[in-house]
């Protein structure tokens, strides 16, 4: 549908100083204010080693070390990670249980998994398993999520040594399982009550789970929830997902906007994941549609990204496109990019390691 596109890294760059990846912009300029996340620098984190591991620069490594240190900076001895840093550089949250626990254990399988220097992922690993008695006690369904999805990651690398974390990452699958099962009713089938945020993530980590363990729930509700998700968040073949302004909570109507970027990334990863792991070629679609809400093929027919910078505006409202450009915005557009250059490789052989201009 699109040519797999060659987005350069300017305004990752442009939002990036030498702390870490700033939060939020205004318009297309770091808003400096909303301070640093490790959600923000944890997905940066893991997608510049996906990238290093396809197409090793040093500039690229250079953007590693970065975010990679800010995620050491932010580990709390014995609880995990903090999450929201000043720009003055104070921490201010003390929840050690939220989602970017998850997607920090993500972002460091990825380094741990990777063939990047030595100490790189020494750190990687040492930091695992300092989180380790944190990821035992995550409440937060998504974040366990992240935890099968790492898992899953150093599996398919072959590291070793891992034993808790898979006796975790097996716990997460069986809960989101668990869930589903509670939850789902004959017109919902869903872990939740309500559909909310990064919703693909629950069923992608389930697929992964399938891969990895031979309880058959997991290919079943993941296959199943995925599903589900893709019909109540399509219309009239655009990808139209849940909008974060009321959510979609069962036997209610689903809140059309705000719609968000994540939302589009995370549905494109999950179905990237299906069509290995589910061998079903349907979801090309899903994900040419989850890639197309970028580009305009989208509600509002307006396409979200400045393809000079590989900046992404922040979602859509009722009213036109939210011209900030934030982290988690440019992420999931630049992620879903990576994406579709690696599902090209797959079909086309013959195409090179990559074509980011970085």
């Amino acid at each position: 549908m699109y040519e797999a596109g060659k987005p350069t890294l300017d305004h990752l760059d442009r939002l990036t100083d030498t702390t870490g990846l700033i939060q939020h912009a205004i318009y297309s300029l770091p808003r400096r204010e909303s301070g640093y996340t490790i959600d923000d620098n944890a997905r940066a984190l893991f997608l510049c080693v996906h990238q290093w591991s396809r197409r090793p620069q040093q500039r690229t490594l250079d953007r590693i070390t970065r975010y990679l240190s800010l995620l050491e900076y932010a580990r709390r001895r014995g609880s995990g990670f903090y999450n929201l840093m000043t720009y003055q550089r104070q921490w201010l949250d003390t929840d050690s249980r939220g989602d970017c626990q998850g997607q920090a254990i993500r972002a460091l399988a990825e380094v741990l998994g990777s063939e990047l220097p030595d100490d790189y992922r020494l750190l990687a690993r040492e930091l695992i398993q300092a989180a380790i008695p944190t990821l035992a006690e995550l409440r937060s369904l998504r974040a366990q999520a992240y935890v099968v999805l790492a898992y899953g990651r150093l599996r398919a690398a072959g590291i070793t040594n891992i034993e808790r974390l898979e006796e975790i990452a097996l716990s997460s699958a069986r809960n989101l399982v668990d869930c589903y099962n509670r939850s789902r009713r004959p017109d919902w089938r869903w872990f939740e009550s309500r559909m909310t945020y990064a919703n693909a993530v629950m069923p992608h980590a389930l697929l992964i789970a399938a891969e990895c363990w031979s309880d058959p729930a997991f290919l079943e509700v993941g296959e199943d929830s995925l599903a589900f998700l893709n019909q109540e968040t399509t219309q009239d073949d655009v990808f139209w997902p849940v909008g974060n302004n009321g959510w979609y909570s069962h036997g209610e109507g689903k809140s059309p906007y705000d719609q968000q970027p994540v939302e589009a990334a995370t549905m494109a990863d999950a179905a990237f994941a299906a069509l290995r792991v589910l061998a079903n070629d349907g979801y090309h679609d899903v994900f040419d549609r989850a890639r197309g809400w970028f580009h305009g093929r989208n509600s509002l027919k307006q396409p979200l990204v400045d393809a000079r910078t590989g900046g992404c505006c922040d979602g859509l409202q009722s009213g036109g496109v939210n011209r900030n450009q934030g982290a988690e915005s440019t992420w999931a557009y630049l992620w879903t990019e990576e994406l579709a250059l690696c599902l090209g490789e797959r079909t086309d052989p013959e195409r090179t390691a990559s074509q980011l201009v970085i």
